[in-house]
């Protein structure tokens, strides 16, 4: 089961990284958000899939 969670995560974040590469924001800002999801994998696919970029903030 934890492998399962892991291969689940590990796709979700390349996703993520793909998704922020081919983003129009400034380089600062993808390297920021890349470094984010690998330095923390979960919460930072959560805070990108929230707030990252080409996101409409809710509040």
């Amino acid at each position: 089961m934890g492998m399962l969670v892991s291969i689940v995560v590990l796709i979700a974040n390349i996703y993520a990284i793909l998704k922020i590469v081919e983003s129009s924001v400034n380089t600062l800002e993808k390297v920021i958000w890349i470094v984010l999801i690998l330095v923390l994998p979960v919460i930072g696919f959560i805070v990108w899939f929230f707030f990252g970029p080409g996101k409409k903030n809710a509040f």
